[in-house]
């Protein structure tokens, strides 16, 4: 393929304007997202890797590691392509919550609504702050919050 054909999947700060919303694609939770995360973090608690513990909680089954899910979303986000080779730095998280439990099965998806810009020289970019719905598969919402992400300038 020659370059003249490759396609810009990101978008550079200048294409950023506060009010744009970005759907992404849909993941499944599964056990084996689970088991892995438990082995690669050490977290190993009961509500998340015990299926009998987890029948006498308040949930009555086990709940996907909020930590994992926020992992997950942030696969999800960069999927949409928005961000694929213009993203400097991921930032911060500005805020976040864990509304709903996620459990395994579940499927969810992050709408991303663009609610801030601040261009930054410096760095040949610039700041953007993104809400982010984090909806399962009844739409509800499941998790939410906010990020800050540098993204490069358009090159000259």
């Amino acid at each position: 393929m020659t370059p003249s054909l490759l396609t810009k999947r990101g978008m550079y700060f200048e294409e950023f304007e506060v009010g744009q919303k970005v759907v992404s694609a849909s993941r499944t939770v599964t056990e084996s997202d689970v088991v892995t995360f438990a082995g690669l973090s050490g977290d190993y608690n009961q509500i998340h890797t015990d299926a009998e513990f987890s029948k006498s909680t308040p949930f009555g089954q086990r709940v996907a590691h909020g930590l994992l899910c926020l992992s997950i979303v942030s696969g999800l986000a960069m999927r949409t392509g928005v961000l694929e080779g213009t993203v400097l730095a991921f930032r911060e998280i500005n805020e976040w919550k864990f509304s709903k439990p996620v459990f395994i099965g579940d499927t969810i998806h992050v709408v991303l609504d663009i609610i801030e810009t601040k261009s930054l020289p410096r760095l040949s970019g610039g700041s953007v702050v993104i809400t982010l719905d984090v909806k399962n598969q009844r739409d509800e919402t499941a998790m939410k919050g906010a990020w800050t992400v540098l993204v490069a300038s358009r090159p000259k």
